[in-house]
């Protein structure tokens, strides 16, 4: 009898295909949309997933200004920052950041949901987010993702 030998085939950057989407993220609610694009941005729908490589796709999401949250969030939700120095904390609640910069919630909940690394932070600049319709890749082609 002869023995079988399979290999796994690893993905790395000459073999990955990135692709550009776009998401409206018109009446879309936030922790779930945010949830679907993070995996895009690290390759989880693809085939050849590697955690140890950048295999996701470029994510363009317009109308940010219109997303929702659920129950009462959008009352009590807390956005913190912190600038280091004494007495630089700053909260603001999630209805005034939508209404002064929207984009800024997309943000920082995908930025949460992916992994805290170098690799990280590679797959966040693959993120665009627009408050608007209008976007500044129209060149790409991007192809329109419905949740």
């Amino acid at each position: 009898m002869s023995k079988l030998h399979f290999t796994t085939k690893h993905a790395n950057e000459a073999t990955v295909q990135r692709n550009w989407y776009v998401v409206d993220g018109t009446n879309q609610t936030v922790g779930r949309m945010c949830s679907k694009i993070a995996a895009i941005l690290r390759g989880k729908n693809k085939a050849y997933y590697t955690p140890h490589v950048d295999c996701g796709d470029y994510v363009i999401v317009i109308n940010a200004e219109k997303v929702k949250f659920t129950g009462t969030k959008i009352d009590y939700k807390e956005y913190h920052n912190f600038s280091g120095y004494p007495g630089g904390q700053k909260i603001e609640i999630a209805k005034d950041l939508q209404r002064r910069r929207p984009e800024v919630i997309v943000e920082r909940a995908v930025k949460g949901m992916l992994p805290k690394t170098i690799l990280g932070r590679k797959m966040y600049k693959k993120l665009f987010v627009y408050v608007g319709e209008k976007h500044n890749q129209t060149a790409q082609q991007p192809i329109e993702l419905k949740f």
